[in-house]
C-alpha cells in the first residue's frame, strides 16, 4: 500500500470579500473545541465526561504591516467581519504530487483588538489582531466538512445535522 502525505504551505485571507494577497504574514484558526462536563454519581466506580456544548472561539492574525483599509474595516468590534482563509492541500505519493484540493474557510466574528503596533530597528513593525468567532464553516473540494454557528445553533459535520434531535426535543 502506498503512502499519502498531505501537505498545506500557504494561504490567502479575504477580510468581508477584500483579497489580502501578501499582507497576512500568519493566521492561526480556531479549535472547535467541545465543553465536557463530569458526571459522577452514588453506586459508580469513575467520574465520567460528556459534551455539553461548545467552547468559545478566536482566531488570530499576525500582520506584515500597517493597512489603513484594512483597520477600517476590522476596527469596529460592533460589527461582524467575515474571514476567509483559501489554501491548496497537495496530495503527494512516491511518485510526486498527484493531486490538489482547495480548502476554504469561512469565519464571522469580531476583532477584540487593534494594535497599534511592535517596533524595532532594521525589523518590519509586527501587528496581530484576535478575532471572536461566532461562526465557522471549513470546505474541502466543495465538500462542507464543519459548519458551526453559535447565534444560529447550527453545528454540522461531514454533512450530519449534530443537533436535529436536541431542536426537536427543545423545539427550537
Amino acid at each position: 500500500m502506498a503512502i499519502a502525505i498531505n501537505r498545506v504551505t500557504n494561504a490567502n485571507i479575504y477580510v468581508n470579500g477584500n483579497n489580502l494577497l501578501g499582507r497576512a504574514e500568519e493566521v492561526t484558526l480556531p479549535d472547535v473545541k467541545m465543553k465536557f462536563t463530569d458526571h459522577k454519581a452514588l453506586g459508580m466506580i469513575g467520574t465520567m465526561e460528556f459534551p455539553s456544548g461548545v467552547e468559545k472561539l478566536e482566531a488570530k492574525i499576525k500582520w506584515n504591516s500597517w493597512y489603513t483599509d484594512v483597520w477600517q474595516q476590522v476596527s469596529n468590534p460592533y460589527n461582524a467581519v467575515q474571514l476567509m482563509v483559501r489554501c491548496s492541500v497537495e496530495t503527494y505519493s512516491s511518485v510526486g504530487r498527484i493531486s490538489e484540493q482547495p480548502l476554504v474557510t469561512f469565519l464571522v466574528g469580531q476583532f477584540k483588538n487593534i494594535p497599534l503596533g511592535t517596533y524595532k530597528q532594521h525589523d518590519n513593525a509586527e501587528y496581530e489582531s484576535m478575532m471572536s468567532v461566532t461562526a465557522c464553516k471549513q470546505i474541502i473540494n466543495g465538500v462542507t466538512v464543519l459548519e458551526y454557528d453559535a447565534l444560529s445553533n447550527i453545528f454540522r459535520s461531514n454533512g450530519v445535522d449534530l443537533l436535529a434531535q436536541y431542536k426537536i426535543n427543545t423545539g427550537a
